[in-house]
């Protein structure tokens, strides 16, 4: 009788969950107490487990300005993201969608987009700042400068790459433009459109994490700030985790997307 080689997927949990025991080895490592009691390095993993259950047993409480749950922090947060990554993605996608039917266009625009490209979203800050006047608003329109380039560059390309014949089809068959932009563009760019979306939502979280700590207020970003100002480095290293199984969680739900997508394709 001959055991049976494991799987593919199992090696790889097992190797996943291997190099989390080795993670978790050195940080306790980095945290153990020196003479004197006092911790060198970073918090252990027991207290930041602590200080997870104390923080996810309570995450809906609300006392005062600067003290509320990671809920709200979060759900501030996604709030933030949503509108911004929203209003972005609805921009992106319709001028993607133009610049790749147009060859010339897409060449002639090329140069600003390689310019405004790798402008960091937190450098749009002190103008947004001083010209709506808003801190919401303005990290808003951070998250939309983030959100913008990557699914208008994967637009362009996917649409730029579809078959001539299906678009011959379309105009042989009279299609509106709006009847071949969603009856034929969409679907035949779908993968490479998704592919921007799910670069763009990873930009989001990290823009807005970071506008929240410059700005203030409310948010994961921010609580991030507010528990350092009060050095309780416990507390910052939750939400960093905290931070990390949310962008986990949003990139998972993409991934999902696109492989449903090149599935029916």
């Amino acid at each position: 009788m001959t055991l049976a080689v494991p799987n593919e997927t199992f090696r790889a949990v097992a190797l996943s969950a291997l190099l989390l025991f080795a993670a978790l080895f050195v940080w306790q490592l980095a945290s153990t107490p020196s003479g004197g009691g006092r911790t060198q390095g970073l918090p252990g993993p027991a207290a930041v487990a602590t200080v997870t259950w104390e923080m996810l047993s309570e995450p809906f409480y609300d006392r005062g300005p600067n003290d509320k749950g990671i809920g709200f922090q979060v759900l501030s947060s996604l709030g933030r993201v949503a509108i911004g990554y929203s209003l972005a993605s609805v921009v992106a996608i319709f001028l993607g969608v133009i610049l790749g039917l147009n060859p010339i266009l897409l060449k002639a625009a090329n140069p600003y987009i390689q310019i405004l490209k790798p402008i960091s979203p937190l450098a749009w800050m002190p103008l947004f700042l001083y010209t709506i006047k808003d801190a919401t608003g303005a990290m808003i329109l951070v998250i939309f400068m983030s959100t913008l380039w990557p699914t208008l560059a994967n637009t362009a390309f996917g649409v730029s790459a579809i078959k001539r014949d299906y678009l011959n089809v379309a105009a042989l068959l009279q299609l509106s433009w709006w009847g071949r932009f969603f009856k034929v563009i969409l679907p035949a760019a779908a993968p490479t459109i998704v592919a921007g979306l799910r670069i763009s939502i990873g930009s989001a979280w990290v823009a807005v994490v970071a506008a929240e700590m410059l700005v203030g207020g409310t948010g994961i970003g921010y609580f991030v700030w507010n528990e350092w100002n009060n050095l309780s480095l416990t507390r910052v290293m939750f939400a960093i985790l905290v931070i990390g199984v949310v962008g986990l969680i949003l990139d998972a739900g993409f991934t999902r997307l696109a492989r449903a997508i090149a599935y029916i394709e």
